[in-house]
């Protein structure tokens, strides 16, 4: 795509209030944008106009955001506009960089050495001070030290400043304050900082040496930053020091959204900020071109329920696209059965046209994943965790670059690119090397993750191609070194499982919200006004990633058979169908509500009681020990020569289907075939991940197999 002719070309397509934001170049401006107005679109048209109209000076412009895959996709935006030299960086991007080359200057030598994470050191603090700590505890203490340093709290004043956030510390805060006393020594006594130090020790080298803060101001004369509800004191510091004396700032930010505070994050800086800034622009965005209006309906229902001081500034947003789907609520009996019904919704949507990947699973904790990971690959559902292992760091992925930049810089002398007409058809010529094909390998594992990555590729040189036409490979490959070092990674196909917390920032055309009991929606730990408001906003978040389809669901029991003890989540009351008004006692289903049922398989539906373990006869309530019917650690009575016969035809199957082996049969479902070794469709159904589909599609060949006789190739069902 072209960039625009002249400055008013950059205007074209933006709504007035989008347009107001573009145009205000001058003073403090303050942008509140509700979810899927276009917030994006508006600060990078603004940023593209003042330069293409010679206001601003594309180096003397500073965007900040808090991902690299923001600040990748504010580069790529602008770039296409013709702002191309504006740097967008995350706030950490931005300080380290400064502090790389200012620290000689101001302190002398060279930075300590960064450390990439900061757990390890963290244990040995807590082995030091003669604290032992689990491996959940050492998490939770490691973001205990995260969330002091970015509020600015040093380590003697933690206990206080934890009782006066009436923040539930994982150990004793006092202990808490030790471990985090010790570990900014070993930092110190081994020449290392942690992320929060780059911040911290920017602000120091601003705030002491005037001479390189006057040079940094120089240098960057115009900021902006998005998702400012997101700020913690210790950035808000950094962005003042950045700015001095001067008003050339805009911000951009939703209270609504806020919903990291667990991190250090306030949406105060940006409520206060027409209080700092008497004259400063303010500009609404409320048209939501995301979600339809039935989405957008249960969205501002959501918040009209709020409490509090971001409820106070909330945005009431007004769909701009044709009506939908109206959002499917469902009751379910348990669980298991909550997976399954939603892998099975999941199915229907893909066969009606709606592509894995814009499909998203969207849960509160991120151990509620299992259970859904299982019933997707137990429907043939592929499926993608967010926040895996990072895409450029994946071995082929570098070997791919490796073999681009030197077909780059081989340019016409590379046989290999000799049939190859345009920048795809190169790149795929290249990767073919490396073991693309035009149809990915049959079965799972190591292969078809390798293909996965290279396709990506493929595909995101796609993508390039059109947004860049004449594009060379040289430029394809400065794009992804750019993408690498900011960690911003391809789509990869597949429907997304995800926390609410890490979906912020997406959206799908179909998203569904599971797990919405109480406990869950509000979570058990929520005790105060202000952290059940967060949940709030949490859910709202969650329900504004949907485009189209929108489906809510809870189960009454974690466990098929358990007791139905569970009520679904107080912040849908009123607004589910069937619901009464908040403030009085919700009702228990009613008209527009669907009923889940039990987990597949009927003889499963009749189980009665808690599920327990055949071994030892505990109560199981892990999904992983569920499907095996006894607990992780005791022994397994498993026939491993059983479970190697069923995992070879498991593969002949996959192949046969042309798909990955788990969805035939999850490791997990072969091993409890071959521990429990049926001999009948009743004792088979009972296995959970042996659905009724999968028993009319494989039941005969497992039984078979069980029974020790092998299947003749002429036995196969036409």
């Amino acid at each position: 795509m072209a960039p625009p002719e002249d400055a008013d070309a950059v205007l074209d397509g933006l709504d007035p209030e989008q347009r107001e934001v573009a145009t205000a170049l001058h003073g403090p401006v303050c942008v509140l944008a509700g979810a899927g107005t276009g917030k994006t679109r508006a600060i990078t048209h603004r940023i593209a106009y003042g330069v293409r109209a010679g206001i601003l000076q594309p180096s003397s412009v500073l965007a900040v955001t808090f991902t690299n895959r923001a600040a990748g996709e504010m580069r790529g935006r602008l770039r296409q506009l013709g702002a191309g030299g504006v740097q967008a960086r995350t706030f950490h991007s931005a300080a380290l960089r400064q502090l790389q080359y200012f620290w000689p200057k101001a302190v002398g030598g060279e930075l300590p050495r960064l450390l990439e994470r900061k757990v390890q050191l963290v244990a040995e603090a807590a082995a030091r001070c003669r604290i032992r700590l689990d491996r959940n505890e050492l998490r939770d203490t490691t973001s205990e030290i995260e969330w002091a340093k970015v509020t600015q709290t040093v380590p003697a004043d933690y206990p206080a400043a934890v009782a006066k956030a009436h923040r539930d510390a994982p150990r004793d805060p006092a202990e808490i304050g030790q471990i985090y006393s010790m570990y900014e020594q070993l930092k110190r006594d081994r020449g290392a900082i942690d992320f929060e130090d780059v911040l911290l020790l920017t602000v120091g080298i601003l705030q002491d040496r005037h001479d390189i803060a006057d040079q940094i101001r120089r240098q960057y004369q115009h900021f902006v930053v998005d998702e400012y509800q997101d700020v913690s004191p210790l950035q808000q510091r950094l962005l003042d020091l950045w700015l001095g004396d001067r008003d050339s700032l805009c911000v951009v930010g939703d209270a609504s959204q806020t919903i990291y505070s667990f991190t250090g994050a306030t949406p105060d800086h940006l409520l206060n900020f027409r209080t700092r800034h008497p004259n400063a622009t303010v500009v609404k965005l409320v048209r939501d071109y995301r979600s339809t209006p039935q989405v957008v309906h249960l969205a501002n229902g959501l918040l009209a329920q709020a409490r509090g001081r971001a409820a106070e500034h909330r945005l009431e947003l007004i769909s701009q696209r044709d009506p939908g789907p109206e959002p499917v609520y469902t009751e379910y009996a348990d669980e298991p059965a909550e997976a399954e019904g939603t892998a099975r919704r999941i199915r229907d949507l893909i066969a009606a046209g709606v592509p894995a990947g814009e499909i998203a699973v969207l849960y509160r904790i991120n151990a509620q994943s299992e259970v859904y990971e299982q019933a997707l690959a137990d429907a043939g559902v592929p499926y993608q965790l967010r926040g895996a292992e990072r895409f450029f760091e994946r071995a082929e992925v570098r070997e791919a670059g490796i073999a681009l930049r030197g077909a780059a810089r081989a340019g016409g002398n590379d046989s290999l690119l000799d049939d190859a007409e345009d920048l795809p058809s190169q790149v795929r010529a290249v990767l073919s090397t490396k073991g693309w094909t035009t149809e990915p390998p049959a079965g799972s594992g190591a292969v078809r993750d390798r293909w996965e990555s290279l396709a990506a590729l493929v595909r995101l040189a796609e993508d390039f191609a059109r947004a860049r036409p004449g594009a060379t490979l040289g430029d394809l490959v400065a794009e992804l070194d750019e993408r690498a070092a900011a960690q911003h990674a391809p789509t990869v196909q597949g429907v997304t499982l995800a926390s609410l917390h890490s979906a912020k920032g997406l959206e799908w055309d179909a998203v569904f919200l599971v797990g919405l009991t109480e406990g869950m929606m509000p979570i058990t730990y929520a005790k105060t006004d202000e952290q059940v408001e967060e949940e709030r906003r949490l859910l709202y978040v969650g329900v504004t990633r949907a485009r189209l389809h929108l489906s809510l669901s809870w189960a009454l029991a974690r466990s098929p058979g358990g007791r139905a003890s569970r009520r679904p989540t107080r912040f849908l009351t009123g607004l589910r169908p069937g619901s009464t008004a908040p403030g009085t006692r919700t009702a228990g289903g009613g008209a527009g509500i669907e009923r889940g049922g039990g987990t597949a398989g009927g003889a499963r539906r009749g189980r009665r009681g808690p599920v327990r373990c055949r071994v030892c006869g505990a109560t199981l309530t892990d999904a992983g020990e569920m499907k095996l019917m006894r607990c992780e650690d005791c022994p397994s009575d498993m026939d491993e020569a059983l479970y190697e016969r069923l995992r070879e035809w498991r593969s002949e199957q996959a192949r046969k289907l042309g798909q990955p082996p788990y969805c035939v049969f999850t490791d997990k479902t072969l091993m409890a075939i071959a521990e429990a070794v049926p001999s009948t469709d009743g004792e088979l159904a009972r296995i959970s991940g042996v659905g009724a589909r999968k028993l009319d599609r494989f039941g005969v060949d497992v039984l078979a197999i069980c029974a020790g006789q092998e299947r003749r190739e002429g036995d196969e069902e036409e």
